[in-house]
């Protein structure tokens, strides 16, 4: 059997998987069956303050993008920060460059108000 043919049973396989849990959730979940509880998002007994489709203000967005930007140069320090012995002085350049930029989006986004919580 060539590559190729391994490959397309392993999409089979893994497409008939879902195919069939999907079913099975559909099949086993229990219904509504009249009781309102059962159709909300989340059956934990506290009532919702808010339609679980409501828009939420723009100071959430903000503060959730900012938030990834830190996050995402926490995931590039670390591997940064095991080889930087190997990297020498070029990488310690490369990532004063790129901390040296997100401080200056951090400190753009500081100005603008940001991080008032009105």
């Amino acid at each position: 059997m060539n590559v190729f043919a391994l490959l397309g049973v392993v999409f089979v396989l893994a497409f008939g998987y879902v195919g069939l849990v999907v079913l099975l959730s559909r099949l086993l979940s229990p219904r509504s069956r009249g009781e309102p509880a059962k159709a909300e998002p989340y059956e934990s007994g506290v009532i919702p303050r808010m339609p679980a489709d409501a828009q939420l203000p723009i100071r959430f967005y903000r503060v959730a993008l900012l938030f990834l930007i830190f996050d995402v140069e926490i995931a590039f320090l670390y591997p940064w920060a095991v080889q930087a012995k190997d990297l020498a002085l070029a990488g310690v350049v490369e990532i004063a460059l790129f901390v040296g930029m997100l401080f200056v989006a951090y400190l753009y986004y500081w100005k603008r108000g940001g991080l008032q919580w009105e």
